[in-house]
């Protein structure tokens, strides 16, 4: 019964909002459909700030472009409104490309001044516009019409808003959970996830960026129509920064959270000038004051937004979610022979500066192999994983993948090759189920794409990648997990999810970077039995780890490194007996 309830929301709620002009007046209509438009804007900038982390101060700039390229075409051309949409969204769409492509590249604060630029630019560019109307405005636009029917009442336009919110709200809600939505999502942690797993992150931040850009514009679009006069002032520094408050409000994660933020900043607003008024005195001028008070005590108890905290209260418990049915992928990479060698390197180096954090290494490993690399802390493992997987590029020394030279290795390019790999520290979405981490690490063997992944013509595809994830889960020992958020799991729960992410990409290569930290007796046997049966199937494996007696145990080759250079390769009872392994460990040798 919970579950149907928990599905049937988003329409028992569609179905009261249908309802509301019958019940309020024509004042409290034209509100509501405002606070509906500033919703659809805020939408944007969820899926830009809240959802991928890039902080705009520039929206409204977008809102405010896809209204003049409307209106001028309404009234200047005199083309129908509907063509004005088209028209807007190519624009916005046009622009956010050219401003994304460069200021994307830019993170922090960097990033939100330049869309601050874009956004002060915009309107003293259409406030010095002759055919805009310069900042008198621009007038005589007409309304939407549908055949013959003039959209121009009250509740009229409220119910064009309002089926243009839920559109726009059920588009963003099947985007997001799509292979290119749980991209997206990734990358509110960094470009790293993304790009070891085969997504081009820099790609992806531009496409949230035009996408927001085109939600915007339709959200100009419905004022320009619904207002019929358009002058710069809307579209200004300041409704910008308002958009970014009612999104943070609402909860800037959350889609439903710009709705509530819309409406709550709207109304708050509102409501505190005739408030005020009777206190103060009919010139007063202090609403933004008591305003900013009601917005820091509200962010002070609720630091996520209104809507994740009353989701929290209202429903501690997660919605209960329809089991995945396990798949296994029907077309995998093939294994290379046992004993070819997978992966070559020779005299590689990573200078950093002055220091030398890997000097002059090479090693191989096989396929049906698993290599251990030890060494005390500062011995340059994890910089070694770097080189070889293509986070970091190397300073000398060469590298081949399956016989392959690799003149430049990225961290996408490795992954589209075959390999595979784990953080020294858990890298994991911690807002995403388990089976949605998982399902990241098989980004690069999904074919469709926004069109697709955005209208629901992805079904076939999501079933077999999302089963595949099951299918993991339920190989690691997870599977009762799947729907756990990443960030609750215990820390040996996170190492094992990792590797499980890091297998769904079906490599040929695996580096684990210390997988038995925070691992208990039984977890580390369990892991091992994984391991080698991995070992059976044909996987290359590479295992950086400080647990002696676990490495050893399992590796058919060991490597040790100190001060970033190979100081013994062999098999592990050669390693054991070496004089310099002895000494690194123990100061001197036995």
């Amino acid at each position: 019964m919970t579950r149907r309830l928990i599905a049937l929301a988003p329409w028992i709620a569609l179905l009261a909002a249908a309802l509301l002009p019958l019940l309020l007046q024509a004042y409290q209509v034209t509100v509501i459909t405002y606070v509906m438009i500033a919703a659809v804007a805020c939408i944007g900038l969820v899926l830009m700030t809240g959802i991928v982390g890039m902080v705009s101060f520039g929206h409204a700039a977008f809102v405010g472009l896809g209204a003049y390229v409307s209106g001028y075409l309404s009234t200047q051309l005199e083309l129908s409104p509907w063509l004005g949409l088209a028209g807007a969204i190519v624009a916005a769409s046009a622009a956010a490309a050219l401003i994304g492509a460069l200021t994307v590249r830019m993170s922090g604060h960097y990033l939100a001044l330049s869309t601050l630029c874009f956004g002060i630019s915009f309107y003293f560019l259409v406030g010095n516009s002759e055919s805009l109307g310069r900042f008198n405005g621009l007038t005589g636009i007409p309304p939407v019409s549908i055949g013959a029917v003039e959209l121009r009442g009250e509740r009229q336009t409220y119910y064009l808003v309002l089926i243009a919110l839920a559109l726009v709200m059920a588009w963003c809600r099947q985007l997001l959970d799509s292979r290119t939505g749980r991209v997206l999502r990734s990358l509110r942690t960094g470009p790293v996830i993304a790009e070891t797993f085969g997504a081009n992150a820099q790609r992806y931040r531009l496409l949230a960026f035009v996408l927001a850009a085109v939600i915007g514009a339709i959200a100009g679009w419905l004022y320009a129509h619904v207002q019929r006069f358009l002058n710069p002032t809307p579209f200004g520094l300041n409704a910008s920064i308002d958009y970014l408050f009612m999104t943070v409000i609402g909860g800037s994660g959350q889609l439903w959270g710009a709705l509530l933020g819309a409406g709550l900043v709207t109304i708050i607003k509102h409501e505190l000038q005739d408030v005020l008024k009777l206190v103060f005195g009919p010139t007063t001028r202090l609403e933004m004051l008591f305003f900013a008070a009601i917005m820091i005590v509200v962010l002070q108890k609720a630091r996520k937004g209104l809507w994740p905290y009353l989701s929290q209260k209202l429903t501690p418990r997660a919605a209960p979610v329809a089991p995945v049915d396990a798949v296994v992928l029907r077309h995998r990479r093939v294994k290379p022979e046992h004993g070819l060698t997978v992966l070559s390197a020779s005299h590689l180096q990573r200078t950093f500066g002055g220091l030398v954090a890997v000097d002059d290494v090479s090693f191989d490993v096989k396929s049906g192999e698993i290599l251990g690399i030890l060494g005390p802390n500062g011995a340059g493992k994890t910089t070694l994983f770097n080189l070889i997987s293509g986070a970091l590029p190397r300073s000398k020394g060469e590298l081949s993948f399956l016989g392959q030279p690799l003149s430049r290795v990225s961290a996408r390019g490795m992954c589209l090759r075959g390999m595979s790999r784990t953080f020294q520290h858990a890298a994991l979405v911690q807002d995403m189920t388990a089976l949605e981490n998982v399902a990241i690490g098989a980004t690069h063997l999904g074919r469709c794409g926004l069109v697709a992944n955005s209208l629901r013509l992805n079904r076939v595809e999501e079933r077999q990648l999302l089963g595949w994830a099951q299918h993991l889960l339920e190989r690691v020992g997870l599977a009762d997990k799947a729907n756990e958020l990443a960030g609750n799991l215990s820390l040996g729960h996170q190492r094992i999810l990792e590797i499980a992410r890091a297998l769904a990409s079906d490599p040929v290569l695996l580096l684990l970077d210390e997988p038995a930290a925070g691992l208990r007796a039984n977890e580390k046997a369990v892991l091992a039995d994984l391991l080698n049966s991995l070992r059976a199937e044909g996987l290359a494996i590479v295992l950086v780890e400080h647990d002696m007696d676990f490495v050893f145990r399992l590796a058919d080759r060991l490597m040790v490194m100190n001060f970033g250079r190979r100081i013994a390769f062999g098999r592990p009872d050669e390693v054991r007996a070496d004089a310099g392994v002895q000494e690194a460990y123990l100061g001197v040798a036995a």
